[in-house]
């Protein structure tokens, strides 16, 4: 599926289920690396690059919330936080400061591979070879991993990307999220999901940041999100 072995950082203070899941992965086809807390995550992240990261929320020291906080000050690797289980206000928090997905501990192998080769797939840019699409001022280029407002780059991660992509590609109409979430996501919608909902509260406030004030997301009732150009 990949040129190379994707590389995967798993930070967690569990180390038999860190060991775990590197044989796991490993058997795979994934190179693990293994961090047994936030510290050692972030001096993982400063010697090498990684193409997907694991990360724990509750963890000794460092909190997984913290580790999160830290990462997306220096790099747009995409994470995927474990979360407990029934425990929405982690997996919110998680969401809003820039994780791209999350799966409640304990989890299934098979489900985290799954998860973890959705973002991979993702950000490899399958869908970018219909190139950059373009509404009003706003131009999105998946090839590129970027968007911009004029001259101006917005500071998207990739799940923030890939959605607004989504949306300006059926610019004034409805879009589902039962079809956002396993585009997006690579996985159903859960029931009280919000994941979808908490990345286009980012996007819009990103949006606003830029003064970007000619296109608007609205929610549309019962369905989805549309992308409106106002211009």
């Amino acid at each position: 599926m990949f040129a190379h072995p994707s590389k995967i950082l798993i930070i967690d203070d569990d180390v038999e289920l860190v060991t775990l899941l590197v044989d796991y992965l490993t058997l795979e086809g994934f190179e693990a690396t293994p961090a047994h807390s936030g510290t050692e995550g972030l001096q993982a992240l400063s010697q090498q690059t990684f193409d997907i990261i694991i990360l724990d929320v509750m963890m000794p020291g460092i909190s997984g919330v913290e580790t999160l906080q830290r990462i997306r000050e220096k790099w747009h690797t995409p994470v995927l936080m474990l979360t407990a289980r029934g425990d929405p206000v982690d997996r919110i928090l998680g969401l809003e400061l820039g994780a791209d997905d999350y799966v409640p501990k304990p989890c299934a192998p098979r489900e985290l591979v799954a998860r973890i080769r959705a973002i991979l797939r993702r950000v490899a840019g399958t869908e970018s070879q219909r190139g950059p699409v373009q509404v009003g001022k706003l131009t999105i280029d998946l090839a590129q991993r970027r968007a911009t407002y004029g001259d101006h780059a917005i500071a998207l991660t990739g799940t923030e990307l890939s959605l607004l992509e989504m949306l300006a590609r059926s610019v004034g109409k409805p879009v589902a999220k039962a079809d956002i979430y396993p585009r997006i996501l690579g996985r159903p919608m859960g029931r009280y999901d919000r994941a979808i909902d908490v990345h286009i509260s980012s996007i819009r406030h990103k949006l606003a940041q830029e003064g970007v004030n000619d296109i608007a997301i609205e929610s549309v009732r019962g369905v989805g999100y549309q992308l409106v150009h106002l211009g």
